[in-house]
């Protein structure tokens, strides 16, 4: 008798023991759950600590912009438009729609002074408007334009072109008996900038001369001025010999007052009753 209760009472002590270890596996089970189910969804207040914050706004401004190149000379018709831009880097020179609103009809007559290139903000400056001479809008302050004929063979080829800067050189006979016949040739201008090639004004797109003009228009000081017209009547040819890009900056160091003055290198030129006697020329 001994022995069988010694066997259920294991039994009994078994079953106890399966039933523990069940128990803590469902509370095991259970927790693991909610722990799941706690990192799956994100509280609302860090939802709300991590969304962006609302971008400021930008106030903008019309700006009349150059929609396509305008080469100079040209009109600006329908290059223009309006565009929005941020007020803060809207400068006062630009045309805006709050102040001038009709702008776009008012400027579609008008030459740009200057190539103007897409993307760029429109200036009064830059333009020439109803009512302005075109040449005179493009002389530099202070200075004059003068036309002088030219011809292939004494403009480089005829590949001076608007904008570049030549050299004016006068050739004329000698009138030194002592020397016979004869020519002198002397540099009367330098760094003079070509305004325009008869009636052009700009080169074409591929940088070709459109035309080999007969008249080249210099933009020149008074003094310049008075120099060129006294070599045109003095000289039997002018030639322009055209200047490299480089050399645009440098100092003239020949201004041809000499001809205007009555001297002429080591001579003295005397005019008479219309007539023109040099004394002394070299």
């Amino acid at each position: 008798m001994i022995p069988l209760r010694r066997a259920r009472t294991g039994g009994r002590s078994m079953n106890r023991s399966r039933i523990v270890i069940l128990g803590v596996a469902v509370v095991a089970a259970i927790g693991a759950g909610y722990i799941a189910k706690g990192m799956s969804s994100t509280p609302p207040a860090q939802t709300v600590a991590n969304a962006p914050a609302e971008q400021p706004r930008i106030e903008t401004r019309d700006v009349l912009l150059v929609s396509q190149q305008v080469n100079m000379g040209e009109r600006v018709g329908p290059a223009l438009k309006w565009q929005a831009w941020p007020s803060s880097i809207v400068d006062s020179s630009f045309i805006t729609q709050e102040d001038r609103p009709e702008a776009l009809d008012e400027l579609k007559d008008a030459i740009a002074r200057y190539t103007l290139y897409p993307g760029e903000p429109v200036r009064l400056p830059r333009l020439v408007v109803e009512g302005q001479n075109f040449m005179s809008a493009i002389l530099s302050p202070g200075m004059r334009a003068v036309g002088i004929e030219i011809a292939a063979d004494t403009s480089a080829g005829g590949f001076i072109l608007p904008n570049d800067h030549v050299d004016v050189i006068m050739t004329r006979r000698s009138e030194d008996t002592a020397t016979g016949s004869g020519y002198i040739t002397e540099t009367v201008l330098q760094n003079i900038r070509v305004l325009a090639i008869d009636q052009t004004v700009q080169d074409d797109e591929n940088g070709n001369p459109v035309i080999i003009g007969k008249t080249a228009t210099l933009e020149l000081t008074p003094d310049q001025a008075e120099v060129i017209t006294v070599a045109q009547r003095m000289a039997d040819r002018l030639t322009l010999a055209l200047r490299s890009v480089a050399d645009v900056q440098e100092p003239s160091a020949k201004n041809g007052r000499h001809l205007v003055n009555g001297v002429n290198g080591s001579g003295i030129r005397i005019i008479k009753s219309g007539e023109m006697n040099t004394i002394g020329a070299r």
